[in-house]
């Protein structure tokens, strides 16, 4: 079965002989569907969201018309699949067993998010200008929206922020600010790779965005903007065979150094900023240190389910202690059983194995494919220390790496045939 919308019958076959025949192009009609599923990925704010109602709609459109599943993305879809065979298994340990299956269910449709989007870029690599351009959009909409709670711009604006921070259109500041880093690291690299004159468009919309993760207050997200720059950054200078313009990235990584803190020292200038940065910017807050806080939790969580190989179930682990696990590898064992938290550690290996290779070879999507790389491996760093196992835009990540492995891997044989 082919993935292209071959046999959408257009809108209208004809109009009148003066205007000609009219027709929309199948492929603008699936292109604008996978734009507007990247866009709607940045309103979370209430379950189940835009996002899910729409995704789920697109992914069975889509298998109708014949969305391929192809072997080199199997073990995207292998591990997934027992991913959520462990989780399924945990469920009857619940005590709250509705939760648990709604939890479960949840995983199980990100599960399918992330098959969709690897299917659609294994077939046709290309479509990750719709990602990029679909999420570049959503960003700065959501990022202006947190500026905007933050600052209180307007009445009712206080509505997109959370604990004096801004959490823009999600739930939580600590996935809002980490939404934002990959399309703030896209900038960010066409910054570094295109001419001057062509990227004066983007600084805008990456003051924007890199604003809305500084008052996102998130930790996290500062470490994961932080880390995937300069991964991205290390990558351009070492794929980078021209000596001039290897020297102009040398000049730009200053000069960006000393815009950030520019930024950074404006922003501070606001007393309500410093003194929420203030006390953000402790390595260990009260809550992580405690008795029974976050370090301390990871301890015991790990020695509770060595007794335990099919888990504690969904939601079951605040009934233990405190707070929820805020560490995905733990939750990996706590919710889906040794099963689950085992096969969740060979996805992020088995990606990462399969991804490195291909950061050093000349494809049109590599520089993207660098983007990618940064921010999920500053991404799987910080699952350390939070809960990323239903983030909508890290399904994405995972899906994305796999379809253009999978590109890679399908381009490999036809060059093997000619």
């Amino acid at each position: 079965m082919s993935l292209q919308v071959a046999h959408v019958r257009p809108l209208a076959a004809a109009m009148t002989a003066k205007s000609g025949p009219y027709q929309v192009r199948p492929s603008s009609v699936g292109d604008a569907a996978l734009w507007l599923a990247a866009f709607l990925s940045g309103f979370v704010i209430r379950e189940p969201a835009p996002y899910e109602l729409y995704m789920a709609g697109l992914t069975v459109v889509w298998l109708g018309f014949g969305l391929t599943l192809r072997r080199e993305f199997g073990p995207l879809i292998i591990c997934l699949m027992l991913y959520i065979v462990g989780g399924i298994a945990a469920i009857p340990l619940a005590r709250e067993m509705g939760d648990a299956i709604v939890y479960i269910a949840v995983s199980g449709f990100l599960a399918i998010t992330a098959i969709f989007y690897a299917a659609i870029l294994a077939d046709r690599p290309e479509r990750y200008h719709l990602i990029e351009k679909g999420y570049l959009a959503s960003s700065i909409l959501v990022a202006l929206f947190g500026i905007a709670g933050y600052f209180h711009l307007f009445p009712g604006a206080d509505f997109f922020t959370l604990y004096d921070r801004a959490r823009g259109t999600f739930q939580d500041p600590n996935v809002f600010g980490p939404f934002l880093a990959l399309p703030a690291v896209i900038l960010i690299q066409r910054l570094l790779t295109h001419r001057m004159r062509d990227c004066l468009t983007c600084l805008p919309a990456l003051a924007i965005i890199v604003l809305g993760i500084f008052l996102s207050f998130s930790r996290g997200a500062w470490v994961v903007l932080s880390a995937a720059s300069m991964v991205v950054y290390l990558l351009a200078l070492i794929t980078e065979q021209n000596a001039v313009r290897r020297l102009r990235l040398l000049a730009l990584g200053a000069l960006g150094i000393l815009a950030l803190i520019g930024l950074i020292g404006i922003a501070l200038s606001i007393d309500s900023v410093a003194d929420m940065f203030q006390q953000r910017a402790k390595l260990v807050q009260d809550y992580d240190g405690a008795r029974l806080g976050r370090f301390a939790r990871y301890t015991l969580g790990f020695q509770m389910v060595m007794d335990h190989p099919l888990g504690l179930g969904a939601l079951e682990f605040n009934k233990y202690f405190p707070e929820d696990e805020h560490n995905v590898y733990l939750k990996g064992f706590t919710t889906y059983g040794w099963l689950g938290g085992t096969v969740y550690l060979l996805l992020v290996g088995w990606t990462f194995a399969r991804l490195t290779p291909l950061l050093f070879k000349s494809r049109p999507w590599t520089p993207f494919l660098h983007c990618i790389f940064g921010v999920l491996i500053a991404h799987v760093i910080l699952s350390v220390i939070i809960d990323t196992d239903h983030w909508r835009h890290m399904y994405m990540l995972y899906g994305v790496a796999w379809g253009l492995i999978a590109a890679d891997r399908i381009e490999q044989r036809r060059m093997v045939r000619k």
